[in-house]
This record gives structure tokens, C-alpha cells and sequence, in this order.
């Protein structure tokens, strides 16, 4: 059994803090295009701004993201995690239908309900049960930019597509991050 198996909750709760991770269907590398990380921080910001949820840390990388994150309250009889994952997928089917069809059939699948998957299914969702076990996973998603495989910045905080700026230098670019201390100060 993995460490965090015993914490993992496949069913999400109002009020609880979460890390969670959502990865692209195959692990394929979409995300590597600014424009689809504009739109998952742009998505992140309505649910935000609604005050639906409320976002600790965050790391948009080539093929998933990594959230810690509160959910507040449904999206009407969506939870909001749900709605994210919704409104993501149909505005980057509804891209690649419109820029880039040969890599849209990378994503096709044979479901009843829908022709193309964009998320994998059964997202990680690891409850965060105390400070210390949030600063870790935040840790680790600020260092997931550095890692050999991706070597995307030398340094957390130089990486565009996370909340290390906002903890390192109080930047808050996208206006989606509230600080940890709040929550667990």
C-alpha cells in the first residue's frame, strides 16, 4: 500500500482542503501550449471568483496538474472539481477541433456518453489532514517544474504555470491563489 492510499478519497467533500491531480488521457504532453494553460488558470478563476472553491497551490505541467485545493460549494448539482474537469475538456476538444484535428484524434474514444476524452478518469484526491502535510505536497508541486524529466525552470518561482511565485515573491498573476496560512495558520 502506498503512503497516502489510506487518505485517498475517490469522493470529494464540501470543505475539506485536497491535493488532487488530474492527468491528460495517455499521459500525452497537451498542456505544453500556453494558450491550454491560459484556459485551465482561466477556469480556475470563474470557480474561484464564484466562490466555489478556493485554490492553495497549484502546477500546470506538460501532461497533468497538480491542485491543492477547498471546495466550497456545488456548481449547481456539480461538485466544482467536476465542473473544472467539464468545462476544461469541452473548451480543448472545441480548440483542437478548430486548430489542430490530427491531434484531436488522440483523444477519441468509444464511450456512449461522449466521442472524445481529454481528462483521464478517477483523478488522485489525497485529503490534506494537517499544515505540515500540505507544506509537503506544496513542495512538491512547486519542484515538479524542476525535475530532470521536465527541466522546465532552474529555480520554483521562475516557473510561469505555478503558485511558487506567489509564495516566493507574493505575486499573484492569475488572482486565483489564497495563502495556505489562511486556512492553516
Amino acid at each position: 500500500m502506498k503512503p497516502f492510499d489510506k487518505l485517498r478519497n475517490s469522493r470529494m467533500e464540501l470543505g475539506e482542503v485536497y491535493f488532487w491531480t488530474s492527468t491528460i488521457k495517455d499521459w500525452k504532453s497537451l498542456l505544453n501550449e500556453d494558450k491550454y494553460k491560459e484556459l485551465i488558470i482561466n477556469e480556475l478563476k470563474k470557480l474561484v471568483d464564484k466562490g466555489l472553491m478556493i485554490v492553495y497551490g497549484f502546477v500546470i505541467m506538460p501532461n497533468h496538474i497538480h491542485l491543492i485545493w477547498e471546495l466550497k460549494q456545488k456548481n449547481g448539482k456539480e461538485m466544482p472539481h467536476a465542473s473544472f474537469n467539464k468545462a476544461t475538456g469541452h473548451l480543448l476538444i472545441k480548440d483542437l477541433k478548430t486548430n489542430d484535428s490530427n491531434k484531436l484524434v488522440l483523444f477519441k474514444v468509444n464511450e456512449k456518453e461522449r466521442e472524445y476524452r481529454i481528462w483521464q478518469r478517477d483523478p488522485l484526491a489525497i485529503m490534506i489532514k494537517s499544515r505540515s502535510m500540505l507544506e509537503q505536497k506544496l513542495i512538491y508541486i512547486h519542484n515538479n517544474p524542476l525535475q530532470e524529466k521536465w527541466n522546465l525552470a532552474k529555480f520554483p518561482e521562475d516557473y510561469k504555470w505555478s503558485s511558487a511565485a506567489f509564495y516566493e515573491n507574493d505575486l499573484n498573476d492569475f488572482g486565483i491563489v489564497t495563502h495556505y496560512l489562511e486556512r492553516f495558520g
